[in-house]
């Protein structure tokens, strides 16, 4: 699946998702949805897919291989919303979910969807 289109497919799996980002092999394709409160500046975003998210995964991931089976994924609560991040090959997704009551169900979305997306080769 192409990054625009796992972007697209990302931000209409429910309407609690507020932005979405993919990011791979030096490629950064982000959008939000339309009318959200709350939300941070394309700028605060952009450092937060270039910088942020990779840290945490990289921290998150040698600390999951040591004795924890692995990483699936990494899910924050920020004060506006949840922020869903998990490792692609070459880079990683990036989800914000309104702060619902239970993200869990989202999150399990976001994962089926993405399961679709790691059986399939990247596109080149």
């Amino acid at each position: 699946m192409a990054m625009q289109s796992l972007l697209d497919a990302l931000l209409g799996l429910h309407p609690s998702i507020r932005y979405a980002a993919v990011y791979r092999d030096g490629e950064l394709v982000s959008a939000t949805r339309a009318g959200i409160g709350g939300a941070s500046s394309a700028e605060s975003d952009r450092y937060e897919e270039l910088l942020v998210n990779p840290a945490i995964l990289t921290l998150t991931t040698q600390r999951g291989n040591i004795d924890c089976g692995g990483l699936e994924f990494v899910l924050v609560r920020y004060g506006n919303f949840y922020q869903f991040v998990a490792p692609l090959p070459g880079g990683h997704v990036s989800v914000a979910i309104e702060p619902v009551r239970d993200p869990v169900p989202v999150v399990e979305l976001i994962r089926e969807l993405l399961r679709g997306e790691l059986a399939q080769p990247a596109e080149p």
